[in-house]
């Protein structure tokens, strides 16, 4: 094999790559800087005169910080597998990301939101006083933020959505008992009990689907040592690598030496590219299509029949398998292991970006919800069931939510991307449009299920066929899943008691 150049050769020094991260610090704090300020300043007017501009101030700062920890959660699990796999770079990520979540959000994050996210409390059954309202939507964004800072920090996976479900049990829970208008009946308890059916039902079901899908591509089209070319077992730790993919592709080309053409048949050739690639990829598009048609796009004004679905599902999946056809075949002359690392290169890249759209649009929700809640009470002085979502407010938490992904989601990304399980193209891939098709499916049927806790059970399912999963690491992520939704509503408890305190 050749002889793998020294750090100094092939990467910048220290000091250059702290110099650079510095400027890339000072740029996202600025724009987070500059965009929280803006947005203060128009909510003055949007809200009115008469509105407390303390609450005011407060409320966005709260909503940004719950949008800048999805990002540095919710988001960096999503691009794990692209980043752990070395399809993309940690900048490349945060391109992709920038561009497909904000997109998301923007496009398809709907013209209005739940003011109380699932309908899990009943706030409607007691006669709740409207700033009484106001204190326990920005406690459970406080609630929320503050624990998904802290698993964060832990390189714990979480799921957002049950942070901010139980910062709303805790507040309004506080809200009830202290005014003396509420009690445990407020909360749907059913609900509650539906989260914790997802605790294993979510990564159960992501698990065996990726199981399944990377087990067929291990067998048809990868082999053994194939397989084992692909993985990035020379490379630096994500926490502090931004190389790239090139680097990557060179060193499964200096690998293949003895591991081109494994296994039996058609297995670990050009001719299994070519034969089964162009299908798999085809599958793969008709379920993200299926996705974004059908949840991606769901809060747009589409009336898109279900034979009309199908007939552009059919479309683009046969328009992928003829492109990807053409592009296996035009990689012939290359390796085996390295055509291979650029086919589920550019599929993952695919994946990543669509889960990205499906992603803004859906669980930004979560910190535009009870923030646009708050917005709409301090405008009109009364409660309502839905809330109008600013375009202000979308796109101010959707850069907070990139800024979020570049300053604290790195420990997310290497739990996610190296730490579970090692990761190439080809697991990553299929561990993503697992996940996709999962979320999908769940979506259709009504199943209780968390996207987070999906992918991180498509990643074990992966580690499975590897026999290299991870399960030491797991007990902590499966333990801070069940502490979620307490240690929120604890935090955002304190949290209600201190701001009507403060504030009233």
């Amino acid at each position: 094999m050749t002889q793998v150049l020294a750090p100094e050769h092939h990467a910048p020094t220290p000091a250059v790559g702290r110099s650079n991260d510095r400027l890339w610090h000072l740029a996202f704090g600025a724009l987070l800087a500059i965009t929280l300020i803006a947005f203060t300043l128009w909510s003055f007017d949007f809200v009115g005169r008469d509105a407390p501009r303390m609450v005011v101030i407060t409320t966005v700062i709260f909503g940004a910080f719950m949008a800048f920890n999805i990002g540095g959660n919710d988001v960096a699990n999503a691009f794990g597998t692209s980043v752990g796999a070395g399809t993309l770079t940690m900048k490349q990520a945060l391109l992709v990301a920038a561009v497909f979540e904000v997109s998301g959000a923007l496009l398809a994050g709907g013209d209005v939101t739940d003011t109380v996210k699932s309908g899990i409390v009943d706030l409607g059954a007691v006669a709740l006083d409207p700033m009484d309202f106001v204190f326990i939507m920005m406690a459970a964004l406080l609630g929320a933020s503050v624990w998904l800072l802290l698993a964060t920090r832990m390189g714990w996976p979480v799921s957002t959505t049950h942070a901010i479900i139980g910062g709303i049990i805790g507040a309004s829970l506080t809200i009830g008992f202290v005014t003396g208008t509420g009690s445990l009946a407020m909360v749907q308890w059913s609900e509650v009990g539906q989260i914790a059916v997802s605790w294993v039902l979510s990564p159960a079901l992501g698990g065996l689907v990726a199981f399944v899908i990377y087990g067929l591509i291990k067998k048809y089209v990868l082999g053994s040592s194939l397989s084992h070319t692909l993985k990035p077992h020379m490379l630096a730790p994500v926490t502090a690598a931004d190389d790239s993919v090139d680097a990557r592709l060179d060193e499964a080309t200096d690998s293949s030496d003895s591991a081109a053409a494994t296994g039996s048949g058609l297995i670990g050739t050009h001719a299994a590219l070519q034969r089964w690639v162009p299908l798999i990829a085809a599958v793969g598009a008709v379920i993200i299509t299926a996705m974004l048609l059908f949840k991606g796009l769901k809060n747009l004004d589409m009336s898109v029949s279900t034979v009309g679905g199908v007939i552009i599902m059919t479309m683009i999946g046969v328009a992928v398998w003829l492109a990807v056809f053409v592009f296996a075949k035009t990689l012939r002359r290359q390796t085996v292991p390295r055509a291979t690392f650029v086919l589920f290169s550019w599929m993952q890249v695919f994946t990543a970006s669509a889960f990205a759209f499906s992603h803004g649009s859906n669980d930004i929700a979560n910190a535009v919800g009870p923030f646009a809640a708050v917005l709409d009470v301090l405008r009109t002085d009364s409660i309502h069931a839905e809330a109008t979502v600013p375009f202000a407010a979308m796109l101010t938490c959707g850069i907070a939510l990139v800024v979020g992904l570049w300053f604290i989601g790195r420990k997310v990304i290497a739990t996610v991307g190296t730490k579970l399980t090692e990761i190439h193209p080809a697991s990553g891939f299929a561990a993503e449009l697992a996940a996709a098709g999962v979320v999908m499916g769940a979506s259709v049927s009504g199943l209780p299920v968390s996207s987070t806790h999906i992918l991180i059970g498509a990643i074990i399912g992966v580690g499975l066929v590897n026999r290299s999963a991870n399960w030491k690491l797991m007990k902590p992520i499966a333990l801070a899943w069940i502490i979620t939704l307490p240690a929120a509503a604890a935090i955002g408890s304190i949290g209600v008691i201190t701001l009507r305190t403060m504030m009233s």
